[in-house]
Order: C-alpha cells, then structure tokens, then sequence
C-alpha cells in the first residue's frame, strides 16, 4: 500500500475572481482522481485552497487539508493561488510514496519539484503559454522556472497536445497521457440501455461555450425533418436568458428544456438517455463532462477544441468536427448503435481506479 498526497488548490474553474462557493467538492474531477486511489487500495491525502472550501462542512472519503493562500491581488486564488504552508507541510512530511501536483505553471508545483523531486509527478493539463498578463509571466515560468529549477520532476501530460507542449520545456515527459478518470461506481449502466430522441447540453451558460451555435445547429437538425428530437440544457450562467430568447425565436420551447444546474444524481440519467452530448465550445482543455458521457456510453458530437476531442476520434467514439451542423446529428442519430458500443467498450479506461493504478507505476 502506498500513501499518496495530491496538491490540487483549484478545485472548480471560476471565470471571475470572485470564487463561487458551493455545497460540495464531491463532484469534482480531482475529488473522484482522489477515490481512484482509494479503490486501488492506496492512502490519499488532498490539499486544495481554502478559497474552495464548501458553504457547509463535508464529511470525506480521505483527509482533505485546506490551506490559506496569501498575495491574493498578485497571485489570484483562481488561477495562481500561492499557498507558504505547502513547503513547511512538505519538509515535515515525508511519509509520502507519491505527490502528484496539477500542472507545471504552478507555486505548489514548483515547491513539491524542489522539496521531494524523485517522489514529485506533475499531471499537466495546459497545451499552451497561460494567457495572464499577456502570456508573459508563463513563458518566462516554462522557459526557465521550468526547464531548469523543475526538470527532475516526472511530468504526465493529461492529453497529446498538453504532452507536445510541455516536453519543449522539461526533460521527464511521459509519453501516455492519463485523462481524467471517473468513478464507475456513481455511473452505472442499464441493461437495456435505451436511447431516447434526445441531445443533452452540460454546460456554463456562457459565451465561450457557444451553446447559441449548438441551438441554431439543433434547430436546423429538426427542420430537416426530425421533429421527434428533443434538447436538455443542463447548466446555468450569464447566458441563459438570451438563449431562452433564441429558443423562443426559433419556436422550439415545447422542444427545448432548460434544467438550470444539476446534482449528478439528477444530470446522469438525462444523460444516459440520450443519443448525444453536444459541445460547441471554443476555448477549453480536457472536459470532465466528456469523459462522464463516454463513460455512460453516451456519443460526444464535439468541436476540436477540447483536449479529449483526439481520443474521440481516434476510438470513434463521436463526431469531432469544427462548426459541425445538423448533417452532424443526422450522422449520430443514424450510425448511434455504433457509437454508443465503441464508447462502451471504452468505458474501462476511463475508471479512477485504472487511472490511479498508472499514477502508482511511476512510485519507486
């Protein structure tokens, strides 16, 4: 058995920097990363920011240290929180057989490279310079904080492109990314596994979202003759009223169903049901919602944009198409049985645990 400590300070994207709180932590990518460890029989400890603490006290799986960040005008609690205590906790804790830490542009990673370097594995993410102050602080981090104060540190990227990106800069680069996992026990499979004429959305309300374009292209898909279908938007955000106001335009509120935000509980069977998640998004890395809906056996009809768009692909387990239109959902609704098996037989490697157990193979 190991014991394994995962430094993960943000733990939810905010896009402003007045953190949203929430009621709890449990639905996060890095929460159920942190299950996987658990199923595979280790001990994990989570250090996140206390800026992401819950409105109301949790009871956890494992040990969760919540630690105060300080500087926060200079270093923003929701991109680069910078958090002194790390290095004290690491120096006079050394039972560790593992510190996995989230990204190479990071004080806590930097930290755990130079306090514990042969035990520290950063599980990058970005596949491009941080766009904060014109990009300037994070070519200068990679180009030098990185290359020559972190380079003993393993790095293992969480897509192709995030492991092109950061092996121009650090010399320990794996070369099999490991995506975010999900816990398969909160995603189980119906026998029947029956397909409604549906699409569902899980999504923020916002602009770079584009789920606008996802509406106008839906929209076309039921003129051209497939009134049956339905929509499912599950998300809530700035947007929500001007996309009512679309789907109002178009005529298709008896079609399209707005549902706000969701527990998993209530999100997974809508998504289960359907023929497929749609995204439109512009800008994103890995989504944590991809990688739930292929594991439920749901198609993804996406944009090239999210990191997971190659694997998609590649297993064919969706259409990855720019701009995709209503031939798009023509083609999922057609080839569905299809899809929906290659996402199945998929499905296993995107377990927690299978993630957790390559993380462990790196231990010495």
């Amino acid at each position: 058995m190991c014991k394994v400590l995962v430094i993960n300070p943000i733990l939810y994207t905010a896009e402003t920097n007045r953190i949203p709180r929430v009621d709890s932590i449990k639905d996060t990518m890095i929460y159920t990363m942190c299950l996987g460890f658990l199923r595979a029989g280790h001990e994990v400890t989570l250090i996140a920011a206390e800026d992401y603490r819950p409105v109301h006290e949790e009871r956890y799986d494992f040990p969760v240290l919540w630690f105060h960040t300080v500087c926060r005008r200079l270093f923003m609690p929701r991109c680069f929180p910078y958090m002194p205590g790390i290095r004290r906790y690491l120096k006079e804790h050394k039972e560790y057989d593992m510190i996995v830490t989230s990204e190479a542009f990071a004080s806590w990673s930097y930290t755990a490279a130079r306090v514990a370097p042969g035990k520290t594995v950063i599980w990058h993410e970005l596949a491009a310079y941080n766009n904060m102050l014109h990009k300037i602080p994070a070519k200068l981090w990679y180009r030098l904080v990185a290359r020559f104060l972190m380079r003993r540190a393993r790095v293992v990227p969480r897509s192709e492109q995030a492991g092109a990106f950061i092996g121009q800069f650090m010399p320990r680069v794996e070369t099999e990314p490991i995506d975010h996992g999900v816990d398969l026990e909160k995603f189980p499979l119906s026998g029947e596994n029956v397909r409604e004429d549906r699409f569902v959305v899980v999504s923020q309300l916002i602009p770079r979202k584009r789920i606008s374009h996802t509406i106008e292209a839906y929209d076309r898909f039921v003129k051209a003759g497939h009134e049956a279908y339905s929509l499912d938007i599950i998300g809530a955000g700035e947007e929500e009223d001007s996309l009512r106001q679309l789907v109002k335009k178009l005529g298709l509120e008896e079609k399209v169903t707005f549902h706000g935000k969701l527990s998993h509980e209530k999100l997974l069977p809508v998504v289960a049901a359907s023929k497929a998640l749609l995204v439109s998004t512009e800008k994103d890395n890995n989504m944590v919602s991809i990688v739930e809906s292929i594991a439920l056996g749901t198609p993804v009809v996406t944009t090239s944009v999210p990191y997971n768009a190659a694997y998609i692909r590649r297993e064919e387990l969706g259409i990855v198409e720019d701009d995709w239109s209503a031939d798009a959902l023509a083609r999922i609704t057609a080839e569905n049985d299809r899809y929906v098996a290659n996402c199945l037989a998929y499905r296993e490697k995107l377990s927690n645990a299978a993630c957790a157990k390559r993380f462990l193979a790196f231990v010495k």
